[in-house]
């Protein structure tokens, strides 16, 4: 081997440990931003889901009472007009 390849074979090794971490770090980082985005993701469905169901339970049902009955005397002589 050229000199040249020993010094950069032996530059390598030396940082080979360093080096190694580092991958090891970057990895691991990977795998923790995985995992918060995941159950980030995994939280907001939930919620989402949450606060569709609980809507439901939260609306207000509004009742309204009408007379009627004017309007059913009006119908009823239509009908007895045209029965005649």
């Amino acid at each position: 081997m050229s000199q040249k390849k020993v010094d950069n074979y032996k530059a390598l090794k030396a940082n080979r440990r360093n080096e190694q971490r580092k991958e090891k770090f970057y990895d691991i980082l990977e795998k923790v931003v995985g995992i918060v985005v995941c159950v980030a993701l995994v939280a907001w469905i939930g919620y989402s889901v949450y606060d569709k169901v609980t809507e439901k339970d939260a609306s207000v049902v509004q009742q309204t009472v009408m007379d009627t009955s004017a309007l059913d005397n009006y119908t009823s002589g239509l009908s007895a007009d045209t029965a005649e």
